[in-house]
């Protein structure tokens, strides 16, 4: 990321990252308040995912090193992300299955020989068998799990017009041999596992949660959360397009109102004395902690479900469901807008008396000006705005650096030049100018200082009018 960067050109740059890699874990944590008891009950699941290969062509995906250390580190389940990770595809995948499924032209795309080994035993079997086999007869075929059960019977059944196919259960699976009439009659019945919409249904995975939480229209909660929306569009609904305008509007029209706890806890910073962390685990203890403690309304009760409670016990840093638990709980939102409410408590009318009790859309109410505004991490502006403009950001001057006698600089070597002093995000201007950006005053007014008298490097504050190119063109 670049202080350079409008929120246009960093989608394109995020949007290729999200492009290579995939999503291993999404969790989702909802809460609902008890009848009759001042209190909210949250429920937290963490999800392992891995990107559907029924029907369709094999995904590829990128590794990074760091991030399998990262992960490795917190104790993340590999065997569990590769084995038992559910399913999930975006409408455009999902049409390429269900064209397969329609047009009776099954078709095995896996490239993973171990996959065409299962399946090639599979149909040696039953072909041999067959042909001796007389009508209503069965064998038995076992150790296939996942999609292997599925595909063999799809496979089978489209070889084979007198075979009829059923699972088990155990990774076993039922081989019968019938007349094509019989055949006819089954296909037609409700006791077929491989009807198209059942297919659909679990190759879908995943996103039929997904569709179930758009149509809910309730609101999506996260810290810091762009890579997040950016995934959950690509994932689960379709690619990422290639205009930033057109992503925004997708987004808000999957989901109307959204809250970054990291937006909300920047502004925080800015009107409260709340300390100035950044991490999600960071903000959650100061929250949690009697720092921010003032006379005021309480705050709402939060109890974990039955069922969910191993959260309350242990800590689990970076594990989706956890992080879900922090932000999207009660405890992270409410607290968050009670503390922002706090600074500004008499000028909300509805809240008279210390002892009041405000509902949940009160304190919704106290983050409005926060909805729909996520943070954007070091760039052009300080959030992106899913229902309007973004507001650009207010970042010290620019300087620009004039250099004399030091030919062939680049943009390189001017950051190491700099970076011993402070950080300077830069680009190049012209063949011997480049224009400085960094987001904090106190490295502007050093540089300016330290650079008076350098030989070579002359630095300035930047004028728009005196040194843009293409000003200077229009004026020579």
């Amino acid at each position: 990321p670049s202080l350079f960067d409008s929120p246009a050109e960093r989608y394109l740059k995020a949007r290729r990252s999200v492009q290579h890699f995939t999503l291993v874990q999404l969790g989702k944590c909802c809460s609902d308040t008890e009848r009759d008891l001042p209190r909210y009950v949250v429920h937290s699941y963490n999800f392992f995912l891995f990107p559907s290969t029924l029907g369709v062509r094999d995904v590829e995906f990128t590794l990074s090193a760091s991030s399998i250390q990262f992960l490795s580190h917190y104790g993340f389940d590999y065997n569990k992300f590769l084995k038992d990770g559910i399913p999930y595809m975006n409408e455009v995948q999902e049409k390429t299955l269900r064209q397969h499924l329609l047009a009776d032209s099954w078709k095995v795309f896996s490239t993973n020989n171990a996959d065409r080994d299962v399946l090639k035993k599979a149909i040696d079997e039953v072909t041999s068998w067959i042909t001796a086999a007389a009508e209503e007869e069965t064998m038995i075929l076992e150790d296939l799990s996942g999609y292997h059960m599925l595909e063999v019977q799809l496979v089978l059944r489209q070889a084979l017009q007198n075979v009829w196919t059923k699972p088990l259960g155990d990774k076993k699976l039922m081989v019968k041999k019938v007349s094509p009439e019989h055949r006819q009659l089954l296909e037609n019945s409700s006791y077929d596992h491989c009807q198209k919409k059942l297919i659909l249904l679990a190759a879908r995975g995943f996103t039929n949660l997904f569709q179930i939480l758009v149509k809910a229209k309730k609101p999506l909660v996260g810290h810091n959360m762009f890579m997040d929306l950016m995934h959950l569009h690509d994932k689960f609904y379709r690619p990422l397009p290639e205009s930033y305008e057109e992503f925004k509007r997708n987004i808000h029209s999957l989901f109307p109102v959204i809250i970054d706890t990291k937006t909300v806890t920047k502004s925080m910073q800015k009107k409260c004395l709340f300390p100035r962390v950044s991490s999600l685990l960071e903000v959650y203890a100061v929250l949690c902690s009697s720092i921010l403690n003032r006379k005021g309304p309480p705050c709402p009760v939060i109890a974990l479900a039955s069922g969910c409670s191993r959260y309350a016990e242990k800590k689990s840093p970076h594990e989706a469901g956890y992080d879900a638990f922090l932000c999207g709980s009660g405890k992270m939102l409410l607290k968050s807008s009670f503390r922002v409410c706090v600074g500004t408590w008499q000028s909300f009318p509805s809240l008279d008396a210390v002892e009041a009790d405000p509902s949940f859309s009160q304190y919704l109410a106290m983050l409005a000006e926060h909805v729909n505004k996520v943070n954007f991490i070091r760039g052009g502006v300080s959030s992106i705005n899913f229902s309007g403009e973004d507001a650009p950001c207010h970042h010290p001057p620019a300087l620009v650096v004039h250099v004399r006698g030091w030919p062939g600089l680049n943009e390189t070597q001017i950051y190491q030049e700099f970076k011993a002093h402070c950080h300077f995000d830069v680009r190049r201007l012209s063949k011997n100018q480049f224009i400085l950006l960094s987001n904090k005053y106190k490295n502007v007014r050093l540089v300016l200082r330290d650079y008076r008298h350098h030989p070579h490097l002359q630095v300035s504050v930047y004028h728009h009018w005196r040194h843009s190119p293409s000003v200077n063109c229009l004026l020579q």
